[in-house]
């Protein structure tokens, strides 16, 4: 029998580090009052139960890819790095309308062009050249509300297996065009954004090992499905996990990085609900740490909670430089995921 080839494995680095975070959400915000014209509800029915005070909803005309692209840009320029240096784009999402061109294909090209594809060049402009331009892998990723967790442990993997060296991760959400506007159940909690980071690769790490996995028997708890395909949850289910194993889970995510709880100095966890995530700062010991809860002010985005949660702290400078932080993300699938990393340097 004749013996196979060896194959080679390029080169990869250490490990990775973010160096730039960026956010974008439409300028139409929601209030609690306004949701009280929609379903019978009031400001503080949904501030007890949700903690949410207002949500940005982005007009009908506007793309997850459009949003994909402004919290791109806002990265980029973060870490001051030209679009042309990404080798790989990968978007997080649950709610992209469009099969192909995918959402990742659709920012790689617009970051490059300005314009998304399909849309006419700017008049006055001149198209560009692209006929000998290799441009980035491009890939979505749909995990739902874990999927921005999903995204940075794979591409952390790219980088360091040597098939990337610059990556752009991004979790974007268009969630209320999937909600029901008469279930006051959903209704009050979904909104759109999006948020981005830039990985590149490093001599010492900076991202921790992606620890994930899902619930079997929550699979059905969260989901858009057909023939309605509107936002619907098993609240209660998705709570009582959230407050008796995500803890648990979470301290594995820590464990796996070589740390201990009290090494850690920020907490990112999924946004869906203030009181799911002051109980789980408090089980892990962290509620003394920065805590992010952007859900007061942005709604649940899904996969767009944990990068713009961290990109907005990051950029309002409510999160320190150079320390350890836990991404922890969970929902839809019912899949989880997380990893700890080192805040960017400013």
């Amino acid at each position: 029998m004749a013996t196979s080839p060896a194959l080679e494995l390029p080169p990869g680095a250490a490990g990775s580090r973010i160096i730039g975070l960026g956010h974008h959400q439409p300028p139409k915000t929601l209030s609690n009052e306004d949701i009280a014209e929609l379903v019978e509800t009031n400001d503080e029915w949904i501030r007890s139960r949700t903690g949410i005070v207002t949500r940005h909803v982005a007009a009908d005309d506007i793309t997850v890819a459009d949003m994909a692209t402004a919290a791109s840009e806002h990265a980029l320029a973060d870490a001051r790095v030209a679009a042309d240096a990404v080798d790989l784009v990968i978007v997080a999402t649950a709610t992209n309308d469009d099969r192909s061109p995918n959402t990742a294909g659709r920012v790689a090209y617009a970051l490059r062009t300005g314009v998304q594809p399909g849309a006419s060049t700017p008049e006055g402009e001149e198209a560009p050249d692209l006929r000998n331009v290799v441009g980035p892998a491009a890939m979505d990723l749909n995990v739902a509300c874990s999927g921005f967790a999903h995204a940075v442990g794979l591409a952390d993997q790219a980088i360091r297996t040597g098939s990337a060296r610059t990556a752009l991760v991004i979790g974007a959400e268009k969630l209320t065009a999937f909600t029901d506007w008469t279930d006051r159940s959903t209704c009050i909690l979904t909104a759109d954004g999006a948020g981005a980071a830039v990985l590149q690769a490093a001599d010492v790490p900076a991202v921790g090992p992606v620890v994930w996995g899902t619930e079997p028997e929550l699979t059905p708890a969260v989901r858009i499905e057909v023939p309605e395909v509107k936002f619907q949850q098993d609240g209660r289910a998705v709570f009582k996990w959230a407050i008796t194993r995500a803890a648990d889970r979470a301290r594995d995510v820590v464990a796996r990085a070589g740390l201990g709880i009290d090494d850690i100095e920020v907490l990112v966890a999924h946004q869906a609900n203030l009181r799911i995530i002051e109980p789980l700062a408090k089980a892990l010991g962290l509620e003394g740490k920065v805590v992010v809860t952007d859900i007061t002010e942005s709604g649940n985005t899904s996969a767009a909670s944990i990068p713009m949660g961290l990109s907005k702290w990051w950029h309002a400078g409510k999160i320190p430089a150079g320390v350890p932080a836990l991404l922890f993300g969970f929902g839809g699938g019912f899949a989880w995921a997380g990893q700890v990393v080192i805040t960017p340097e400013r």
